[in-house]
């Protein structure tokens, strides 16, 4: 039976890797991340569980003990924000062509510099090509029980690929929000043993890690790392029936929210999605067409999915919390567009890059946008798709 709780996305995510008891956990403290390897260090004390957790002295040094324990057979868990996730950035590339299950919440906050400790996400789209399974949390249940499905997914047998579980930073990492934990034995229950075929500690089977792979090799290796992430989004959504068989609550690779007749739709990750529903249920009681599709998976990017769930709008606006420099904009948008036109989907489609380092976006901001669609979709004119949204002139 689930149990009614009051926490934020920190101990959420805490008490997720708490139930999940992993082999190790390695961390260093980095805001606003900080708090989940500190409750999870409580527990460590207290003996809730029996992992052995490694306090290290830098993010590269937290990924590379990961990485450690899981080619020695171990299950292995960490947290990080922005420049830790920076420091790391050597070790996550390591992490995934090792094809090594480990799981990561990542509580997304600006990467310096100049120094900004909010929320953007330009730390989680520095590392989109990186060979990492992303999924993005609207809210403290939603990067609760995505922690609680990251293990199944990342191990299965038909991917083997790291994945890192996306929240807000402070919008979500400290809220206190009402949330349903389910109960410790029936989530080790859910999440299974850790069984890895091949691993360093196997007396029956001698082998190496990590070792030189030159031109006879690496282009190949690097296309099984391609298939695994094409075969990831399947094993996805069977985790996500058996979880909503389990707990009733229900997840696909990304959510439409009044979609299905909308003339005109937004798409966002994380929190904003929050405030988007908010607005386009408003505009609906005036009679205006608006509809979310919140992306939960992002990588892999569910193209095919997105552009059918789009095709029958009049504009679209895609948002993204961080710009990619290159006067073209921001990485959603570039994925969003390129699924549609790759599936012969032509829909006017603009991009307004937002939030920079925490700047506030509130429920009018989200209606402008709104409000500029339902312009574009009488007119059909775009005029310049590469837009901000809350900047000051």
């Amino acid at each position: 039976m689930s149990i009614r709780e009051r926490l934020s996305g920190n101990e959420a995510s805490s008490v997720a890797m708490k139930q999940i008891n992993p082999d190790v956990v390695a961390a260093f403290p980095i805001t606003p991340s900080t708090e989940i390897p500190q409750y999870f260090s409580t527990f460590v004390a207290n003996g809730a569980v029996d992992t052995e957790f490694v306090a290290v002295e830098s993010e590269h040094s937290a990924m590379s003990a990961c990485i450690g324990a899981e080619a020695a057979g171990a299950r292995a868990m960490t947290a990080t924000s922005a420049n830790g996730l920076s420091l790391m950035w050597e070790m996550i590339y390591i992490a995934s062509s090792l094809r090594l299950p480990i799981v990561m919440s990542l509580v997304n906050r600006a990467v310096s510099g100049p120094l900004n400790i909010h929320n953007d996400h330009s730390d989680a789209m520095g590392v989109r090509d990186a060979g990492w399974i992303m999924m993005f949390s609207e809210n403290n249940q939603e990067a609760y029980d995505n922690l609680l499905m990251a293990h199944r997914i990342a191990e299965h047998k038909d991917v083997q690929l790291p994945l890192m579980v996306c929240q807000d930073g402070f919008i979500t990492s400290h809220s206190i929000e009402n949330i349903m934990l389910e109960e410790d034995d029936e989530v080790k229950k859910f999440v299974g043993k850790y069984t890895p075929e091949h691993y360093l500690l196997n007396k029956n089977e001698p082998i190496a890690v990590g070792p030189l792979d030159l031109q006879g090799y690496l282009f190949e290796h690097k296309a099984q790392q391609a298939e695994a992430m094409k075969n990831a989004k399947q094993v996805i959504l069977d985790v996500a029936k058996d979880f909503k068989d389990w707990t009733g609550r229900e997840y696909g690779l990304f959510e439409e929210y009044k979609l299905e007749d909308a003339e005109i739709a937004i798409v966002c990750v994380n929190s904003t999605a929050g405030t988007t529903k908010f607005v386009v249920d408003k505009l609906r009681t005036q009679g205006i067409k608006a509809g979310l599709l919140k992306i939960r998976v992002y990588r892999p990017f569910p193209t095919t999915e997105i552009a059918k769930a789009l095709a029958h709008v009049k504009a679209v606006a895609v948002l993204d919390k961080s710009d990619s420099l290159n006067a073209a904009g921001g990485a959603i948008f570039t994925d969003v567009t390129s699924s549609m036109y790759v599936n012969n989907i032509h829909v006017p489609t603009v991009n307004y890059v937002y939030g920079i380092g925490g700047r506030d976006t509130k429920s009018d901001d989200i209606e402008s946008v709104f409000k500029d669609l339902s312009e574009i979709a009488k007119t059909g004119d775009i005029g310049n798709p590469y837009r901000y949204l809350g900047l000051r002139n």
